[in-house]
């Protein structure tokens, strides 16, 4: 299968992680190179810390020095490397039925964060984004995936246009998520392995994703609210497939 959608990360230098869950499940990722850790005594003391890292013990105080203005750091912030890049094809050469998730344009971290956090929840197999238009691993990110970000691969390619060819190349149905759609996501499911493709609040997704998709679909909801957060309704669409996946 072809490697031309590589992922291509360009997060600069070193990041820093704040937040227990972050920074432990970074800790637990045999993929993530920790290379400090700055905390206080008591909250080090609860981290399964190797021997090889170095320690910083520091008060608060300093601890909020390191990070954004109120970022909840909870007496530890870590200095990690980014995670090394990710190719889309490794991902379905790996024969799964597990969804993909595909983000058009979505820029914002806590959102991006907290969709990871669902892909983690319901056993997506990634999360695909594009380079230009989506946001950089960070603390931010990291915090609201609450853990999540060392447990779901995040593949960001030049073309997500192209990249849904290759999807569709590779067996997947391609549901783009459009609240203007005529049918329902449960109908549009079919029994392919399924890629979900969700757009920007507001803008939704642009005309050339959604004209590479297989259909399109809304979910079912009151009439009386117009839209969810993406987040939100990544998260319920994921559910949907995960439970028609233990249906089947």
């Amino acid at each position: 299968m072809s490697r031309k959608n590589r992922s291509i990360k360009k997060t600069g230098g070193g990041l820093k992680f704040w937040g227990r869950h972050a920074i432990a499940a970074a800790l637990d990722n045999p993929r993530r190179n920790v290379k400090k850790i700055s905390g206080t005594r008591e909250a080090v003391a609860s981290l399964d810390l190797p021997t090889d890292i170095p320690v910083v013990y520091c008060d608060a105080a300093d601890l909020g020095r390191m990070v954004p203005r109120d970022a909840p750091h909870q007496g530890m912030v870590a200095d990690v490397d980014p995670l090394a890049d990710i190719w889309l094809a490794d991902i379905m050469d790996e024969d799964s039925d597990r969804p993909l998730l595909l983000l058009d344009q979505v820029t914002d971290p806590h959102n991006v964060g907290a969709i990871l956090r669902s892909a983690a929840a319901f056993n997506a197999a990634a999360i695909v984004t594009q380079d230009r238009h989506a946001p950089p691993e960070s603390g931010v990110l990291a915090k609201s995936a609450s853990g999540a970000l060392e447990l779901v691969p995040w593949i960001r390619v030049v073309n997500l246009s192209r990249a849904l060819d290759e999807i569709a190349e590779a067996g997947y149905w391609r549901i783009g998520m459009d609240g203007e759609a005529d049918e329902m996501l449960g109908a549009a499911m079919g029994n392919s392995k399924l890629a979900l493709v969700m757009g920007a609040e507001g803008e939704g997704l642009r005309q050339n994703v959604a004209a590479h998709c297989d259909a399109l679909a809304k979910l079912p909801m009151h009439p009386k609210m117009e839209s969810l957060n993406v987040s939100n309704a990544a998260a319920i669409a994921l559910y949907a497939e995960y439970i028609r996946d233990k249906e089947n």
